[in-house]
C-alpha cells in the first residue's frame, strides 16, 4: 500500500469505516486526463448541495486543482454580485513536501485524518482524485462508497479499463487502473468498508446517434459484469459546462436570477443531465439507507 505507515493508515481507515454515521463518499477517479473528472465532481457537489444536503469536497488533484479553484471563483462571484450562492466546504489535500517517504507518508495520512474528522458529520463527501498512482490517490479510491470513472466516448479511451488490440475488437487484459481499483476494493474490504459501487460514466457524449456510439455502448455492457462496474449516463459535449466553471457557476444555478445564466432549453437540458446522473448513482436511495443506519447507531 505504501505511505503513512501501515499501522497508522489501518487505524485511520478502520476508524472511518466502523463509524456507521459517516458520510457517503463519492469519488471521481481515472488515470487518464481530460475525461471530465473535475467537471463532474463540481456538478455533483453543487447538485447535492442544491438538493439540501450538507456536502464536503476534497481536491486531491494537485496538478490541476480545478475543484479548489472553482470554489474560490464561486466565492468571488457571490461576493461581487452580492448574492447568497450555496458554497460547499472544500479542502485541498496534496502530496507532502517532505523529502523522505516515511515522513511524507506520515504527514499525508495525518492531514487526511484531520479532513475526514472535519467532514465526519456531512451527508456526502465528494473527492476529485488525481490521475497518478500516489498514496493519497489510493486512499481516495479506498474511501469511495461510490467510485465514478468518467470515460470519453471513444475507443481510444477504453484503455482506462482494458487493454485492447489495435482495432478494438479483442480484449487483451485489464488496464493498470482496473487493477488498482480491484486492489483498492480488496483493501477497503479488509478495513471493514465492504464493496464499493463502481460506476463507469460515458462522458462528453455526442448528441447525434452513430455506429461508433452504439459499439461503445455494446462493448461497455459486455465488459461491465466481467470487470465489476455498472454504466451510468454522463454529460454531453456542451460548451456551457466549461464556460460557467471559470466563473464559479454551474447550470444548476440557472434559477438564481443574480447568476446571470440564461434560462433556455439547452441550459435546462444540461441541468437535467446532472439530475439524471444523481438519480443513476442512487443518491436518494443511499441517503435514506444511511440516515436509517445513523438513527439506529444513535
Amino acid at each position: 500500500f505504501g505511505g503513512g505507515g501501515s499501522r497508522v493508515t489501518t487505524k485511520v481507515l478502520r476508524s472511518w469505516f466502523t463509524d456507521r454515521s459517516r458520510p457517503h463518499v463519492i469519488a471521481l477517479g481515472n488515470q487518464k486526463g481530460g475525461v471530465g473528472k473535475s467537471t463532474t465532481a463540481i456538478h455533483l457537489v453543487i447538485g447535492l448541495t442544491r438538493q439540501g444536503f450538507d456536502v464536503g469536497s476534497i481536491d486531491l488533484d494537485e496538478r490541476q486543482g480545478t475543484l479548489s479553484r472553482f470554489m474560490r471563483n464561486r466565492q468571488r462571484f457571490a461576493t461581487a454580485a452580492g448574492i447568497d450562492l450555496p458554497i460547499p466546504d472544500n479542502q485541498g489535500l496534496y502530496r507532502s513536501i517532505h523529502d523522505t517517504t516515511s515522513k511524507a507518508g506520515e504527514d499525508e495520512i495525518a492531514r487526511l485524518a484531520r479532513v475526514l474528522e472535519r467532514f465526519r458529520h456531512k451527508s456526502f463527501v465528494v473527492i476529485d482524485i488525481a490521475g497518478d498512482n500516489t498514496f493519497l490517490s489510493r486512499c481516495g479510491h479506498i474511501l469511495a462508497d461510490t467510485l465514478i470513472t468518467p470515460l470519453n466516448d471513444s475507443f481510444l479511451d477504453l484503455d482506462a479499463l482494458v487493454r485492447i488490440d489495435i482495432d478494438g475488437q479483442r480484449i487483451i487484459g485489464p488496464s493498470a487502473y482496473s487493477v488498482m481499483v480491484t486492489d483498492g476494493s480488496a483493501r477497503r474490504a479488509a478495513f471493514g468498508g465492504g464493496s464499493p459501487d463502481w460506476i463507469v460514466m460515458r462522458n462528453r457524449l455526442s448528441q447525434i446517434d452513430s455506429r461508433n456510439k452504439r459499439q461503445m455502448q455494446n462493448l461497455l455492457e459486455t465488459l461491465a459484469p466481467r470487470i465489476g462496474f455498472r454504466l451510468a449516463p454522463g454529460l454531453s459535449e456542451r460548451v456551457i459546462y466549461r464556460q460557467l466553471v471559470t466563473s464559479g457557476l454551474t447550470v444548476l444555478d440557472i434559477d438564481d436570477p443574480s447568476s446571470g445564466i440564461v434560462s433556455n432549453p439547452r441550459n435546462r437540458a444540461a441541468a437535467r443531465e446532472i439530475g439524471e446522473l444523481l438519480h443513476a448513482i442512487g443518491v436518494p436511495e443511499h441517503l435514506a439507507a444511511e440516515e436509517s443506519d445513523r438513527q439506529v447507531a444513535s
